[in-house]
C-alpha cells in the first residue's frame, strides 16, 4: 500500500446509520453477500476499504433503509 492513508476518519456511512438507528448486526444480517462485523465497523470508523468491500456495505444498507436509497459517495468520502 506504501505511503497511501488508510484512516480516513470517522466515514458519512456512521452518521446515516445513526440516524437509521442501525447496528452493524443489521447490515451483516441484511447482507446476502459475506459482509463482517468487522467489516462494517472499519468502513464506519474511516479504514480504507476495498471497492468490493463498500459494494457489500452499500447493497446491505440500501436493503434495510427502507424507501431512502445511497450511493457510495453519501456512504465515504474516498
Amino acid at each position: 500500500m506504501g505511503t497511501e492513508n488508510m484512516e480516513l476518519g470517522t466515514q458519512p456511512l456512521d452518521g446515516i446509520m445513526t440516524r437509521l438507528n442501525l447496528a452493524n448486526a443489521d447490515l451483516v444480517k441484511a447482507s446476502i453477500e459475506q459482509l463482517t462485523h468487522k467489516v462494517v465497523q472499519k468502513g464506519r470508523k474511516g479504514r480504507r476499504l476495498t471497492q468490493n468491500a463498500r459494494e457489500k456495505i452499500l447493497k446491505a444498507l440500501n436493503a434495510v433503509s427502507g424507501e431512502e436509497k445511497f450511493a457510495l459517495k453519501d456512504l465515504f468520502t474516498y
